[in-house]
């Protein structure tokens, strides 16, 4: 039995893990006016519906067969995709040995069983409050000040999430480094006020060039920038960053400074791999820029790759 969602996707999403279906129905009637509720009924279901579909909330049975409670809690908490996830314990057993275990495994809170729905009811919404405000500071600290693009931390900590799953699932992970051609001539011509503003127009075209919400544009370092491309081969890795180097041209900036073209303009490397075990992300961002150094190599204001079985691409 997979895990079910029990309403649309348009209201705080909860997910529901107990082995009684009694129980389950009971957390439903509270919260099905406000929320979206999805249900599991182990261990197993619970980790495969907290990973796929991110839910803002898990209300957690403790006592379960095959992999209980605090198990489940500790193999969330320690997986990038879903360590965020604030988890309520719900259980019949109410001493404070029990609850003190439950918070220390990484747990916010913990109701005892029989509950009581205004109770549950409050304590939802003030750690859906919580989760809020901690995704607003989280996105703030993961924020380039000047570009508002993703900055270089959140950048690896995604490279990183997204290489696992892409060896989880066996599906390939693209990337492009891009860096702004001649950008010390740029600002040693226009100034440094004049270089921020433009870099601030680059990374507003790449954004706008980057359709897929999957996709992460991030600025890699002072004019260099990267995005990361999941589930997607050399061929729609090249048209990605090409369709953002005619962006970027587009945007007509003059630079003087530039032997390539009268306009700002960007050299990007691209590589694609469907890593295993036996890799590290790093290899991606070799590949890459091994191909954006070519990039400049071979004159600046165009898009390498390496071609198709030096890609790493299945």
């Amino acid at each position: 039995m997979h895990a079910v969602l029990l309403d649309a996707p348009t209201r705080p999403r909860l997910l529901v893990v107990d082995d009684q279906a009694a129980n389950i129905q009971v957390l439903y009637r509270v919260f099905e006016a406000d929320h979206q509720v999805l249900m599991a009924t182990d261990g197993e279901q619970a980790l495969a519906a907290a990973l796929r579909h991110q839910p803002d909330l898990i209300l957690l049975d403790v006592v379960m067969p095959g992999m209980d409670g605090h198990t489940v809690c500790a193999r969330l908490k320690a997986s990038p995709d879903t360590r965020d996830i604030p988890v309520l314990f719900i259980t019949a057993h109410s001493d404070p040995e029990q609850e003190t275990k439950a918070l220390a495994m990484g747990a916010v809170d913990f109701i005892p069983k029989p509950i009581n729905p205004d109770v549950v009811r409050a304590r939802v919404k003030t750690h859906l409050t919580l989760k809020r405000q901690a995704d607003q500071l989280r996105h703030m600290a993961f924020m380039d000040g000047l570009t508002g693009t993703f900055n270089r931390r959140l950048f690896d900590d995604r490279l990183a999430m997204e290489w696992s799953r892409a060896v989880r699932e066996q599906r390939s992970l693209g990337l492009a480094l891009i860096d702004v051609d001649f950008f010390k001539a740029y600002n040693d011509h226009y100034g440094h006020q004049a270089g921020d503003d433009a870099l601030v127009a680059v990374a507003g075209a790449l954004k706008g060039a980057g359709r897929r919400p999957a996709d992460v544009i991030a600025r890699y370092g002072g004019e260099e920038f990267a995005c990361l491309l999941p589930d997607t081969d050399v061929a729609g890795a090249l048209l990605v960053a090409n369709r953002m180097r005619e962006a970027v041209f587009k945007l007509g900036l003059h630079h003087a400074g530039s032997s390539v073209a009268e306009v700002v303009t960007f050299s990007a490397g691209v590589a694609v791999v469907q890593p295993d075990g036996n890799q590290a992300p790093a290899t991606l961002l070799k590949l890459a820029d091994e191909q954006l150094y070519r990039a400049k190599a071979l004159g600046r204001n165009q898009v390498c790759a390496p071609p198709g079985p030096a890609s790493g691409t299945p």
